[in-house]
């Protein structure tokens, strides 16, 4: 019985959940603009979004600003999280605790404090807000999901790796290169994935630091759900959650068969 109420349970918890999204794309091919009444099956929305300038224009502005981010903030990740792993206990601490305040912290205080701090500086530098300063702001929030993708893997680590290494005639950048980075690669892997999954929703901090020559793709959404829910938006965002369920089972199943080898090369 208890087994019974817990996959109820667990069924409710799923229909919860992805009910929306289920509806968000059987509309997406409705042959009207209706969002309650089915009235035949069509791919119109789907190409009148591909021929949608703006829609397409915001589309790269946001893989673009996804893209830049998720690579430097998964580099600055990685020797950030390898410094902090070196550290004392104590230090360790503050540092991750320091870490994981911007993702404690609500979004809204992210994107207004680095609109101020953009402001200050473009009074004074003669810069516009636009790429540059949503590619830094993008890099501000994704990089401490990094650090906390890649610390696990540094605990998982022999720590007589690197000496190992440095005894057979390795220097420090040779250890982390050849023994270090191997190690953590699927923690990096994770960390790029998380910080891109990030950056390409991001609404709240991209709204305050885009300015005006800029939109990416939410805040192009949410301008266009102001006047009319159109179903070219259904469209989009069904190509977006197929593209992120992508994403998430190929990296699970890159992880298992990495867990896998592993396991056969220890037995």
């Amino acid at each position: 019985m208890k087994k019974l109420l817990k996959y109820i349970y667990l069924a409710l918890m799923i229909v919860f959940l992805y009910a929306p999204i289920f509806v968000l794309i059987v509309f997406s091919f409705n042959s009207t603009k209706s969002h309650s009444v089915l009235s035949g099956f069509t791919l119109k929305w789907y190409t009148e979004l591909f021929s949608d300038r703006v829609i397409m224009s915001s589309l790269l502005t946001t893989i673009i600003v996804a893209v830049s981010a998720s690579v430097i903030s998964t580099i600055l990740g990685t020797f950030a999280a390898y410094g902090i792993n070196s550290m004392s206990k104590i230090s360790k601490t503050v540092a991750l605790n320091t870490n994981n305040i911007p993702i404690i912290n609500p979004e809204i205080v992210t994107g207004v404090s680095l609109m101020l701090l953009f402001v200050f500086f473009a009074a004074r530098m003669h810069f516009k807000m636009g790429y540059i300063t949503l590619i830094i702001a993008h890099i501000t929030f994704d990089t401490p999901y990094v650090v906390l993708n890649i610390m696990p893997k540094f605990r998982q680590m022999d720590k007589n790796l690197v000496d190992a290494a440095e005894d057979l005639g390795c220097n420090g950048i040779q250890a982390f290169f050849k023994v270090v980075l191997p190690d953590i690669f699927p923690g990096v892997i994770s960390g790029f994935l998380m910080a891109f999954t990030f950056s390409l929703d991001d609404f709240i901090v991209s709204y305050f630091v885009s300015g005006t020559s800029v939109q990416t793709l939410p805040i192009t959404i949410y301008s266009m759900t102001r006047k009319q829910v159109s179903p070219k938006i259904n469209a989009l965002s069904t190509i977006i959650f197929i593209v992120v369920l992508i994403v998430l089972v190929t990296k699970n199943v890159i992880e298992n068969n990495r867990d896998k080898k592993l396991k056969l090369n220890n037995e």
